[in-house]
């Protein structure tokens, strides 16, 4: 059966769980689920179970031999003085039972996704377990064992010889998926961030654009600490279009994270629910324009699980799967069921209150700021039409 829209997952996907007060925390996976659930949204005939990655298509992109120290981590079998060096063991990546099967999950589901997308079976997949962005080649970091966009990047260009456009629109800047490819002129990679000037990992300056071959396909968009949702989206919408336009990819790889949100404990921007409707929107419609439709989602950062990654991951599947008129009215019922357990008092509509945080006092500075960006990022791009 072919879909429009195809939904990566299984309950194998919560496996990956550092500890009980990590705050990446596979929890927000049921939540959305359920959001969408209780919005009649999500059909058992879209739901594709991921596969677990083979050692073979880990090691596309990480060495063999930090992928045998996961293995050994997940069997308590690695000393904590060796894990240290492969970025195991630590505050961020603490070992865990059975972690590389976890991790081993999550790359197969970004694999689940490039597959379903790239044989017609689908026009578009999400695999919310996914986009762990932060891993690098023979080391964890930032949340981030194995690097499930990366592997699906090389893994389809060696299937599908696809050019790729990766777009990264979490708060933290999709470092370890930029280096993997920064010296490959066939996959440009484009985030949008938080500076890194008080943000890990610190990197994704707007002069970071590639190396040798690769370079002119890197692309870095660092939004000052405290921007608002008008900067955000003008910033993302006008350096988006002419990246695809310059690129003209075969398919689109979002990654998803939903960590610029005002509410995100671990960062610094002023974003509310509503660039979470505009973000998906316009990779859809790039999507359809340059690729035959052909786009993959996966997830990313987001640590304010309750109130505000449920709501902007349902958003993304809504347009993914063409049902926005869905989010007219916020289903009271998945409120209703999970207030009790949660921390703060759970959103009872698909928007932010306008008063929800006060005044920015630099605002224009701000967007003076992110404008200045957005010319440097584009100016290359731009005398090149000239």
């Amino acid at each position: 059966m072919n879909h429009d829209a195809v939904f990566i997952y299984s309950d194998q996907l919560l496996r990956y769980r550092f500890s009980e007060h990590h705050p990446f925390n596979q929890f927000r996976l049921t939540l959305t689920l359920d959001l969408l659930r209780h919005l009649n949204a999500l059909g058992d005939s879209q739901i594709i179970e991921p596969r677990m990655a083979g050692d073979e298509e880990l090691t596309l992109i990480h060495d063999h031999e930090y992928v045998e120290a996961v293995k050994k981590a997940g069997r308590g079998e690695l000393p904590e003085s060796v894990g240290e060096g492969f970025g195991l063991g630590t505050e961020d990546t603490p070992m865990f039972k059975d972690m590389h099967e976890a991790s081993a999950f999550l790359v197969g589901g970004a694999l689940t996704a490039a597959d379903q997308v790239m044989t017609g079976r689908a026009n578009h997949a999400i695999h919310l377990g996914g986009g762990l962005h932060h891993g690098f080649r023979g080391k964890a970091s930032g949340f981030c064992i194995y690097n499930d966009s990366a592997v699906a990047i090389k893994y389809l260009q060696k299937k599908y010889k696809a050019r790729v456009l990766y777009v990264d629109t979490d708060a933290h800047h999709g470092d370890g998926v930029q280096w993997a490819f920064y010296d490959d002129p066939d996959v440009a990679t484009y985030s949008i961030h938080e500076t890194g000037r008080y943000l890990f990992p610190g990197t994704g300056n707007v002069t970071e654009r590639g190396h040798g071959q690769g370079y002119g396909y890197s692309f870095n968009v660092p939004l000052d600490a405290f921007t608002e949702d008008e900067s955000w989206l003008a910033s993302y919408e006008t350096t988006l279009r002419e990246v695809t336009h310059f690129f003209k990819p075969d398919v689109i790889l979002t990654q998803n994270g939903a960590d610029a949100h005002y509410y995100d404990p671990l960062t610094h921007l002023s974003a509310t629910i509503n660039i979470y409707k505009h973000i998906p929107a316009l990779a859809h419609e790039l999507a359809h324009e340059y690729c035959d439709g052909r786009w993959i989602a996966v997830g990313g950062g987001g640590y304010d699980i309750w109130r505000v990654v449920p709501r902007a991951w349902s958003l993304l599947w809504l347009e993914m799967s063409g049902q926005q008129h869905l989010a007219a009215t916020f289903p009271e019922g998945w409120t209703a069921k999970w207030q009790p357990k949660a921390p703060h008092p759970l959103p009872s509509s698909w928007t932010d209150p306008p008063d929800m945080y006060p005044a920015i006092p630099r605002k224009s500075e701000i967007i003076e700021k992110n404008q200045l960006t957005v010319d440097k990022l584009l100016y290359p791009l731009r005398d090149q039409k000239k």
